[in-house]
């Protein structure tokens, strides 16, 4: 079963983010389709996924849609529950339940003031009383999940959920903004950047499309603090190592250069998303380390 999802501009659209985690952290099948914010392209999208009115929107095979990605976790997880998408344990799927459904309603003043933007960093933003309060429910939560949950790992109740899935864009926030959070909440965060799909979606919406002017704000910007991405730079000429690309295995028309070596893409799209970030992907990761064995 392949599934269809609606998503806004990556690096902006924190629900597009929650939607698409849904499916691409438990390993679901889906098409993704995408539309800018704030254009015509929007609406238009939509239309083919009536009657959602926002981004994220799911359809499924048979065609039914279901909007809002509190909605599409729990029908994901009705329909595959091979995933893991909620725990197991009753009283831990219980309390994940419940983070997830006070991060989709609530921490407006958070939301407001520091709308997500996964292109840069910066070293603060002043934040005003309702959002440290914000930031003081979000450590106290998080908190509370672990210590219910017996947590040891990184995550907020036992392996990563959809309670997990739900915090990713306020971890996005937090070091986008560069907020102070307990240590425990920022080694929360830093989980969160490093993890294989976040990495991805932010690759992702480094490539995109053009900035959107909304989201800049005048604060002194910092490097993003998540992992350093290997240095890699698109190029016009040379000759690729491999034929195929190594994401859709069509012949290679664009390339890039890392370590010396130069590997090609059947797009400028899977070129770039990889320049972004290129051990985000494991199919290009292969590539570059059997040829370093071969």
């Amino acid at each position: 079963m392949t599934y269809e999802l609606a998503i806004g501009d990556r690096a902006y659209s924190s629900w597009s983010l929650r939607g698409w985690l849904l499916f691409d952290a438990f390993g679901l099948p889906v098409r993704v389709r995408r539309a800018r914010l704030y254009t015509d392209e929007l609406p238009a999208l939509l239309a083919d996924f009536a009657p959602a009115r926002t981004v994220p929107a799911m359809k499924t095979s048979a065609g039914t849609v279901v909007a809002e990605s509190l909605a599409i976790a729990e029908e994901l997880a009705s329909r595959h529950p091979e995933a893991g998408i909620w725990p197991a344990d009753p009283e831990h799927r219980a309390v994940a339940r419940a983070l997830a459904a006070e991060m989709h309603a609530g921490f407006g003043a958070l939301r407001s003031h520091c709308p997500m933007n996964l292109r840069v960093s910066y070293e603060g933003c002043d934040p005003p009383e309702a959002v440290q309060a914000d930031l003081a429910r979000l450590e106290r939560i998080w908190a509370e999940a672990r210590a219910r949950c017996s947590t040891e790992g990184p995550w907020l109740c036992g392996s990563y959920s959809a309670a997990d899935v739900f915090f990713a864009p306020v971890a996005a926030r937090i070091a986008g903004y560069g907020l102070a959070v307990s240590p425990e909440a920022q080694a929360y965060v830093a989980a969160h950047l490093a993890h294989p799909s976040f990495r991805r979606w932010r690759a992702m919406g480094a490539v995109d499309g053009a900035d959107q002017e909304f989201y800049a704000r005048p604060y002194p910007p910092r490097p993003w603090p998540g992992p350093a991405p290997l240095p890699a730079r698109a190029v016009a000429d040379g000759v690729a190592e491999n034929d195929a690309c190594p994401y859709s295995g069509a012949p290679v028309t664009d390339l890039l250069e890392i370590e010396g070596r130069i590997f090609g893409f059947c797009n400028p799209f899977c070129r770039d998303k990889t320049v972004a970030d290129p051990e985000a992907w494991p199919a290009f990761t292969a590539l570059l380390r059997h040829r370093e064995g071969s």
